[in-house]
């Protein structure tokens, strides 16, 4: 039974002299300092990003459904993606049910052209038929007129002048019917090369949809991995999605000999960041390697990104060097160096208090603290550089002293200039 109470009186004995002698009677706080740092300043913006090819080769569906009223093609099969192909290699279907209709629709039009010719032809040859045998009988009339005239010469001078009056109708009416008999031929001619082109064009559609209806299976145009597209809001092609026919690529072949990282910075600090600048690049991949890179483009229009509340601009950012484990959408970490110092004095940016548009900072002169006024120069994340206020050896309060109660303040003095 002792020791069942021993052990517990020992552990609440030790925690009260603990109290005692550490902290019981102590309601002092402590109060963080540091000290400035020397050496090379570095003013960068950080951000994520996410590798692709500079290049690549777009596998693309049919070109050219819009002429036939198609304007999505649904996805039924694709390969999975980093699939190796070779040129001619098969790499997705598409769904065939919408063109075949339209095919179906074409070969009804078709056989309604080519049955428009026959019935045109027929028609052509009966009226060209007809106009025939009325000219023989026109001749034979003409011939009967002039037999008439020649028996009238004995006859009565009225009946001479009635059969030349005779003659001369069928004469005139042979003669205009020969004519007829042209312009009938003209227009069944016409209205054969209008049915003609008709049933040409109808053929031309068929031949198309056929043509079109073959490159609804996709292959690879040239050898490489295949890579499917992004949509605009940043999602992948896959199965049972819909390729538009304005731009029908269903995947890429990337080039690796050149890769860029795609990333995009907020409104704040796109203003720092400039074409040819140097980056230094990290791979979440594979965290002991370092690459290098140049930015090369920095858009002028901002756009909002999916989950994302503020406007973003697009960076690309071009790697410097071949690499044969890079591989598109790889996660990527850039800092973008914006500024180097080599030589500078900096401090944290929570050592700096704003009042009045003047900046301070709390240091420690001799047991108490003083506000001593700073001039700054560029700053990153974390730090800031100090021009004027302060030396190597001070020592700074990383957050406000607890008694400021008539504290010293100290000024810089203005500098004397001369031209």
């Amino acid at each position: 039974m002792k020791k069942k109470y021993l052990i517990p009186g020992i552990i609440i004995g030790l925690s009260m002299i603990a109290w005692f002698v550490f902290g019981g009677e102590s309601s002092e706080t402590v109060e963080l300092t540091t000290t400035p740092k020397k050496g090379e300043f570095v003013v960068d913006v950080t951000t994520t990003g996410e590798l692709r090819a500079k290049q690549s080769v777009e596998i693309k569906g049919p070109q050219g459904v819009r002429e036939i009223r198609l304007f999505n093609m649904k996805i039924q099969r694709l390969i999975p993606e980093g699939t190796i192909v070779k040129e001619g290699d098969f790499v997705a279907e598409l769904d065939r049910s919408e063109i075949t209709g339209r095919l179906q629709d074409a070969m009804l039009e078709l056989q309604q052209a080519q049955s428009q010719v026959t019935q045109v032809s027929l028609d052509s040859t009966l009226t060209l038929s007809q106009a025939r045998d009325n000219l023989i009988n026109l001749e034979y009339a003409l011939e009967e007129r002039q037999i008439a005239v020649d028996q009238s010469k004995y006859e009565s001078p009225a009946v001479q002048r009635q059969a030349e009056i005779d003659l001369d109708k069928a004469r005139r009416q042979l003669a205009q019917e020969k004519k007829n008999y042209i312009t009938k031929v003209k227009q069944a001619e016409a209205q054969m090369s209008e049915v003609e082109a008709d049933l040409q064009e109808e053929q031309n559609e068929v031949n198309k949809i056929r043509s079109l209806l073959q490159q609804f299976t996709v292959k690879a145009p040239a050898q490489g991995m295949v890579i499917y597209k992004r949509n605009y809001d940043g999602s992948k092609v896959t199965e049972g999605s819909d390729i538009s026919a304005w731009n029908p690529t269903v995947a890429e072949l990337p080039d690796f000999s050149v890769m860029e990282s795609i990333t995009y910075v907020n409104e704040v600090d796109v203003q720092k960041i400039a074409k040819d600048q140097n980056v230094e690049i990290g791979l979440d991949a594979i965290p002991d390697k370092n690459l290098y890179g140049t930015v090369t483009s920095v858009a002028n229009i901002g756009e909002q990104r999916p989950n994302s509340d503020s406007k973003v601009y697009e960076v690309i950012i071009e790697i410097a060097e071949t690499d044969s484990v890079l591989r598109p959408a790889m996660t990527t970490s850039n800092r973008v160096i914006v500024n180097r110092v080599p030589d500078a004095m900096y401090i944290p940016l929570e050592t700096i208090h704003v009042q009045d548009s003047t900046s301070f900072v709390f240091k420690k002169d001799g047991l108490s603290p003083v506000m001593q006024e700073v001039e700054l120069g560029l700053m990153n994340e974390n730090e800031v550089i100090v021009h004027r206020g302060l030396s190597i050896d001070d020592v700074i309060y990383l957050s406000v002293p607890q008694d400021t109660a008539g504290i010293e303040r100290l000024y810089l003095e203005e500098e004397i200039t001369s031209n």
